[in-house]
This record gives C-alpha cells, sequence and structure tokens, in this order.
C-alpha cells in the first residue's frame, strides 16, 4: 500500500511493507475534535507534538491517523501494548467473553478469575504465589504499599529518586520527578534516596550494568568488584540511618526506571538493598509495571535480572495489551494481612480483564514475543550506541530488551542535558518521518523506546535510519 503523504523531512530510509488496509476514517473533523479537546477534557491531559496526532487505528506495531498516515509505533501507548495493537489473539478472546459475561462480581466464582490467577502466578518462582487484581498500576503500588504497612506494622518507605509509581495522593509519595508532584501534602512516610544512575550520578562506569550497552564513562572496578555499587549502598545505608526509623516497612523499585528514561542501576545493587530492607524489618517490592512480560528479553520479569525475588510484585501496563487491569503479586503470608477487614474492588479480576489477560500471556509464548524482545531490542541497543560513537549530543545509549533509553546532552564531557527544544525538533522530525518515540528523564532530556514487543529488525533498521536524519538534520541546524 503506497504512502499517501510526503514527510516534510526527506529520508532515505524506506518505512517496511504493511498489508494491512485501516478503515475510512469517518469521525469528526481534525478542528472539532481539537475544539472538544480544549473545551470538554482536562487540561491536564496534555498532548504530544506542536500539531497532535489524530490516531484512528493500530495493528500490531503500526498506528494509522485520521489521514492515512501509518506510523512505527515505538512508545506503544506508554509501554503498554505489549504484544502488538489489536493482536488478533486478544481481540477474538475479549469478543467472545463480551458477548458472554462482561461483568458480574468477584464474591461470586466465574471461570476467567481463576483460570487466569492460576496462569499467572505460575509464571512466578515460590512463594509469589497471591495474586490481587486492581485496574491501573498507581492503584497496585497504592494497595502494595498498604500491604507492607499491615503486615510489617512499619509505616515508612523508601523509593529511589527519579523512580514513578503513580499519580494517586498515595503513591505521589512514592513517585520522585518534580513535573508529577503538586503543592499538596502527600506522601507522608516516604523517603526518597539517591538513584544509583551510572550514566549521570556520581558515581558509575563502563563495566556497571547488566546491558549489551555500556557508558562511555570510564571504570576504575576489577573484575567481580563495582565500586559505583559499593559508594551507592553506602548512600542507601545512610538514607537507612538517617532519614527513617530502625524499622521501615519497605522499599519499593522498578528494575529498570521507566519514566526516567530506563535508568539502569549497577549490578548487585538491588540485591544488597534488599537484604539491608530486610535486616530492618521491610518488605522488597518491584514495580514491574514496565519492565514485566519478558520486555527485558533474558527474563520475564525484570526483578529475576538482578538475581532478586521481592516480597510484592505490582504489574500493569503490558499486562492487558491496553486493556485497564493490573496486578499484585505476593505471599500468602502477606495476602492475608489484608484479609483482617474488608477490602474490596469492584472491577479488579473482572470476566472480561482476565479473559484479555490470559490471552496477552498465551501471545507472548506463541509469537515468541520474549525471545523478541532480546534478539530486536540487543540489535537495536547496538545499532544505537553507533549513533551515539557518531554524535557528540547522544550521551548516552542503554537499556535491556525492548526497553531503551537514548540521552541527549550538549556534550559528552558535561552531560549537561541537551536544551529541551532542540529535542523537541529531533522528535518532532522522527515524527514527520513515520516513528513515534517517548520522552522521558528529570529534564525530557531522554528519549523512551518502548515498543510494541513484536516489532521486527527490518522496523529497527527503519527506525535508527530516521533516527539517524533527525540528528544529522539538527547538527546541521546547529
Amino acid at each position: 500500500r503506497q504512502q499517501k503523504w510526503k514527510s516534510s523531512v526527506s529520508t532515505q530510509a524506506k518505512m517496511p511493507p504493511c498489508d494491512f488496509v485501516p478503515e475510512k476514517y469517518e469521525s469528526y473533523p481534525y478542528e472539532h475534535i481539537q475544539k472538544i479537546r480544549e473545551q470538554n477534557i482536562a487540561p491536564s491531559l496534555r498532548t504530544y507534538y506542536k500539531k497532535p496526532l489524530l490516531l484512528h487505528q493500530g495493528h500490531m506495531q503500526w498506528l494509522f491517523d485520521h489521514e492515512g498516515r501509518r506510523y512505527l509505533d515505538l512508545f506503544a501507548g506508554i509501554v503498554t501494548v505489549s504484544v502488538g495493537h489489536c493482536h488478533p489473539k486478544v481481540t477474538m478472546a475479549t469478543q467472545k467473553q463480551l458477548a458472554r459475561l462482561w461483568h458480574t462480581t468477584n464474591i461470586y466464582m466465574y471461570p476467567p478469575i481463576h483460570e487466569y490467577a492460576e496462569k499467572l502466578t505460575s509464571l512466578f518462582p515460590d512463594p509469589l504465589k497471591v495474586v490481587y487484581l486492581t485496574n491501573s498500576g498507581s492503584e497496585a503500588n497504592d494497595l502494595a504499599m498498604f500491604m507492607a504497612r499491615l503486615h510489617t506494622r512499619n509505616f515508612d518507605i523508601i523509593s529511589l529518586r527519579g523512580g514513578y509509581h503513580g499519580g494517586s495522593p498515595y503513591t505521589l509519595g512514592l513517585t520522585s520527578l518534580t513535573p508529577y508532584k503538586h503543592g499538596v501534602a502527600n506522601g507522608f512516610g516516604c523517603t526518597a534516596t539517591m538513584l544509583p544512575d551510572v550514566f549521570r550520578g556520581p558515581w558509575g562506569g563502563s563495566h556497571c550494568r547488566d546491558s549489551p550497552v555500556q557508558t562511555v564513562r570510564k571504570c576504575s572496578c576489577t573484575e567481580g568488584a563495582c565500586l559505583a555499587k559499593d559508594q551507592y549502598i553506602e548512600q542507601f545505608k545512610d538514607t537507612l540511618n538517617t532519614s527513617v526509623p530502625k524499622t521501615v516497612a519497605g522499599f519499593i523499585a522498578e528494575p529498570i526506571q521507566g519514566v526516567n528514561g530506563a535508568v539502569q542501576y549497577p549490578r548487585n545493587f538491588l540485591k544488597e538493598a534488599f537484604q539491608l530492607i530486610r535486616e530492618r524489618g521491610g518488605l522488597c517490592i518491584s514495580d514491574e509495571v514496565q519492565t514485566g512480560f519478558g520486555r527485558t528479553g533474558s527474563h520475564f520479569w525484570g526483578f529475576q535480572t538482578h538475581g532478586v525475588v521481592p516480597d510484592i510484585v505490582t504489574l500493569a501496563k503490558g499486562i492487558g495489551n491496553g486493556f485497564p487491569m493490573a496486578a499484585v503479586v505476593t505471599t500468602k503470608e502477606i495476602a492475608n494481612s489484608l484479609a483482617q477487614n474488608l477490602h474490596f474492588n469492584t472491577f479488579g479480576g473482572n470476566p472480561l480483564a482476565c479473559v484479555a489477560g490470559a490471552a496477552v500471556l498465551d501471545a507472548i509464548e506463541e509469537d515468541s514475543l520474549q525471545k523478541n524482545s532480546e534478539d530486536v531490542g540487543t540489535y537495536m541497543l547496538l545499532e544505537l550506541a553507533k549513533l551515539r560513537d557518531k554524535f557528540e549530543i547522544v550521551g548516552d545509549v542503554r537499556g535491556k530488551g525492548l526497553m531503551i533509553g537514548v540521552e541527549m546532552v550538549t556534550d559528552k564531557n558535561s552531560r549537561c542535558p541537551l536544551p529541551a527544544e532542540e529535542i523537541s525538533q529531533i522528535w518532532e522530525d522522527c515524527k514527520d518521518m513515520g516513528v513515534l518515540i517517548g520522552r522521558g528523564g528529570l529534564y525530557s532530556q531522554t528519549f523512551r523506546i518502548k515498543p510494541p514487543m513484536c516489532i521486527t529488525k527490518r522496523d529497527v533498521d527503519f527506525a535508527v535510519e530516521v533516527f539517524h536524519t533527525a540528528l544529522q538534520r539538527h547538527m546541521e541546524r546547529a
């Protein structure tokens, strides 16, 4: 199918073919949609791009706008479309369930919640075998905090700076990114500690992280001994010795930070941090909202890449391929803490959600998407690393599987963030050439690449070529 449009930016890159033909767009005209957006939709829901996209249809890794233009989606609805837009298996399963039973209440028994609970927990190591289903990641993290406090009878929870764990009043205390903070009281009992960021932090070098691509910073570590990890653990101990009581409720971390731009910690940092928390009576929570379901490639869950078993795991986003669902997985003993009183979620574990979730697990297995994440993700990381070596403004390329960050800087020595306007121009150019990527980081300086896990090496070649063209255009402007 021929492209109907000419980009304002010329590129040699040829968009891979796609035999899917979208339906004709028949909703409101673009201007009317914009008007409704301004008048009737809360302004806190911001849009991407100078001329916001009006998206009409999706097929696997592709999105189509109202004019029929096709885009390679490298952001997957913020790391949510795990197996591909409108994946036929997930679509068919939910359509069948739609005609059978949408909703009753989980006070009754119905097959989907039991089938899904068995399927999901079978993918976790012992003793993580009990699931509580919710509707969103914020809600799952909210509940995880609540469980940790109930179970330990302690109150304080530690999180890492730069972490994103939700936008509810409870979870905002754990989220440590200024743009999400509102000037109202929240997060009582939450303490943020230094982020062990081996690119931007005070310590780090060329052997620290579990990624096919390391930082360009030099390292004086020896085999089996990471100085950066030791220094960051000292900072963690300092927080424990100064900012919280002798006993704590828990510690929460993303295996790789998502919103902050795929930030990775030194190897063994989480393992030692978990040990220090457990010595103080706390529980360890792994926020797998972005890293779960095979996205890191080498393992199904992000925590497995760190060689740890958490006490509580939170899941959302990719769990339902875009269906609003989430989960907290924990031990029987910790789950019992919540059973002392009533705790009820109307939609959590509803029949439709559970069928969607089960179909996602089937699709990941049948389409070998974990392996695809590893193969295609590693290929992409190595291709992007070539651009880092070529362009001074590409400061860091990092990640694992299809969880990738490209951090932009004024120069590699100072590691100063590239100004937002300049990043926006590169980002807009990529969009004009047919590639959608995300933004993240404290200064919005990091491109976030977290596509549906079905993308191919051919898609990567196209995307990298487009990014290359956008970077060259930036250098010409400069």
